[in-house]
């Protein structure tokens, strides 16, 4: 199971990398469109991945997150915010996880 856990921790841990790149690229380019389009294909993959690695219940979890409205008439910040949503999900994930592979720790 400690195996189990230790894969499910470095996908989790890759993705939100991947997530970091996705931000860095986006907020580089400042073509926050292209970006939201980026982010829906990872968190795509992400859920399949979750849904493989961690369990069903925490990939359709993390496919049925959905951002509220933002008004603040501001492209990067809608789009930060965005990408901390997931960010978010998968901190905690991880967190979850790393407490748990670690027994009486």
């Amino acid at each position: 199971m400690t195996d189990d856990r230790s894969r499910s921790l470095a996908v989790v841990r890759r993705q939100l990398a991947e997530l970091d790149a996705l931000e860095q690229q986006t907020l580089r380019d400042l073509n926050t469109v292209a970006g939201a389009e980026r982010v829906t294909q990872w968190r795509n993959k992400t859920a399949a991945l979750l849904t493989e690695t961690v369990g069903r219940q925490e990939g359709l979890a993390f496919a049925a997150i959905r951002p509220g409205p933002s008004f603040t008439n501001d492209l990067v910040e809608e789009f930060t915010d965005l990408v901390d949503c997931y960010r978010i999900q998968l901190t905690s994930l991880a967190r979850r996880l790393a407490e748990t592979s670690h027994p009486g720790g």
